[in-house]
């Protein structure tokens, strides 16, 4: 199956949606205590990427060997997924490693674009 994914986050929340051939869903959470109000914006959006697979794996959206579009805003996210720029930041760092490693193990086929902010549909159910 394809999907589409669209993720946004800030000091507070983090968004996500998930667009199928049939649906959409959609999630809105605020950050844990450990986060709130502690994490840069480009780390939010980590943790949103990172949650928002987790999640969709874990309701039967997105199964073995699907294949996903990541839509970032952000061109730094899109260098580190996807040309494997450096990183200072261990936090990023390692979500990139748990993305990575659930991509491979789950065999998807992750495709990443970048898009301009205003197109991002997730952005908009942030508080």
């Amino acid at each position: 199956m394809n999907h589409i994914l669209y993720l946004d986050g800030n000091f507070n929340n983090i968004s996500w949606v998930i667009q199928t051939d049939e649906s959409i869903a959609s999630q809105n959470r605020e950050h844990t205590k450990i986060y709130k109000n502690k994490l840069t914006q480009i780390q939010s959006k980590y943790v949103a990427l990172h949650i928002a697979l987790f999640w969709g794996i874990g309701t039967f959206i997105i199964k073995n060997n699907d294949e996903i579009k990541i839509k970032l805003d952000e061109k730094i996210m899109y260098d580190q997924l996807k040309i494997n720029t450096i990183i200072q930041d261990e936090f990023i760092k390692n979500r990139i490693q748990f993305i990575k490693s659930f991509i491979k193990q789950r065999k998807l086929k992750v495709e990443f674009q970048i898009i301009n902010s205003k197109n991002n549909i997730a952005k908009k159910l942030l508080k």
